[in-house]
């Protein structure tokens, strides 16, 4: 009998810089996997919650200044996030495919191939599909995507104020405790700096 996951916290599980480059490889070359590789670098490279990776149009990127304008956060909340340039020749190539399938500006920028709207379940379903066939062992989910880029800048060194809104956290505290969740590198580094051998 089949039993539900339903309600149950599983622990937070980042991901690898070689097994988010195999999930993009996983996606393929075609039209859909370019659109595919797209949202996949949106949510790792840019640390965007699905829906507001969703809700995103061509008028809300600004390749020249690096940045994606979400209009609706968490809270309904808008911010300006980053985003580097490797990430942006990942979407660029989507963009070009797009406009070459005659899909209009007014359309979401992650969209069908006939310019419909793509839903939350797709991407959580895509994650699943993309991990099977890369051989990917963990539990990859869109959130999953987030919490790498949070891990991410924190081990670069990068200030939890500017994490903090990249990630469009209400206040630096959130950010802290998710960070905590996400990356307790002081727990991790204190149980690395002891010392002990086996003595047989």
């Amino acid at each position: 009998m089949k039993t539900s996951n339903k309600g149950i916290k599983f622990p937070v599980e980042t991901l690898t810089e070689a097994e988010v480059s195999d999930l993009l490889k996983a996606c393929g070359k075609g039209a859909a996997g370019l659109r595919n590789q797209a949202i996949v670098v949106t949510l790792y490279r840019g640390g965007l919650r699905v829906s507001e990776a969703l809700d995103l149009y061509p008028k809300d990127l600004d390749q020249a200044h690096c940045t994606l304008k979400v209009l609706h956060g968490k809270g309904d909340k808008s911010r300006v996030a980053g985003l580097d340039p490797g990430a942006w020749r990942v979407i660029q190539q989507w963009i070009d495919r797009r406009a070459t399938l005659g899909i209009d500006a007014q359309k979401p920028l992650f969209c069908t191939l006939a310019g419909g709207r793509i839903k939350t379940a797709y991407v959580r379903g895509l994650m699943k599909r993309l991990a099977r066939k890369a051989g990917i062992a963990k539990r990859v989910h869109p959130h999953a995507l987030r919490h790498t880029h949070a891990s991410e800048l924190r081990q670069e060194g990068v200030e939890i104020g500017i994490i903090s809104k990249q990630l469009g956290h209400s206040s630096i505290l959130t950010t802290m405790r998710y960070l905590d969740h996400v990356c307790p590198q002081v727990v991790v580094d204190a149980m690395k700096s002891r010392k002990w051998a086996f003595p047989g």
